[in-house]
């Protein structure tokens, strides 16, 4: 570790590497809400947040445990399950009036056909305005979870129109 007078210590968040500062700055600037789009092994948790003065305050949140009351028996942790946590998230926004939002993955790397990216088509098929490129997005067949089972699939199908018809 340096020593001396000129030497400064990095914000807490920086020296943990849970926060990159110019990435967050980059998309403070832009003035929109942002879609943070966070995965653990087990869940997806999509907010959309707005920045004040000081704090930033959630204006939407869905989990992906939340799909059990959509009929979601499977998984909450794959690629399906993202799409559908991105999907309800997006309808939710667009019920409180939140139409653009820029997308916020973190500290990931982005990956093409990624959860992360998974969760976007959801939020953009919803009708949310995210700026993205088309190359990057999920196939169809790898969102709906053929790749899975047939069963995934049907089930997907199903709780898709559970949640438009709820929201």
């Amino acid at each position: 570790m340096a020593k001396g007078p000129r030497y400064r210590v990095a914000f807490r968040r920086r020296r943990e590497g849970k926060t990159d500062y110019r990435y967050r700055a980059k998309l403070l600037r832009s003035g929109l809400p942002r879609a943070v789009v966070r995965s653990s092994l087990r869940n997806m948790t999509i907010q959309l947040v707005q920045y004040n003065e000081g704090s930033d305050s959630i204006l939407v949140s869905a989990t992906s445990g939340e799909l059990s009351r959509y009929d979601w028996t499977h998984s909450t942790s794959n690629v399906s399950a993202a799409y559908l946590t991105g999907f309800l998230a997006g309808k939710r926004a667009l019920k409180k009036g939140i139409n653009r939002a820029v997308l916020d993955i973190g500290l990931k790397m982005p990956t093409k056909g990624a959860k992360v990216f998974a969760s976007l088509k959801g939020m953009l098929d919803a009708g949310l305005n995210i700026p993205h490129d088309k190359k990057i997005l999920s196939t169809q067949e790898r969102i709906e979870g053929a790749h899975i089972s047939d069963e995934v699939k049907n089930k997907f199908k199903e709780t898709k129109v559970k949640i438009e018809e709820a929201w």
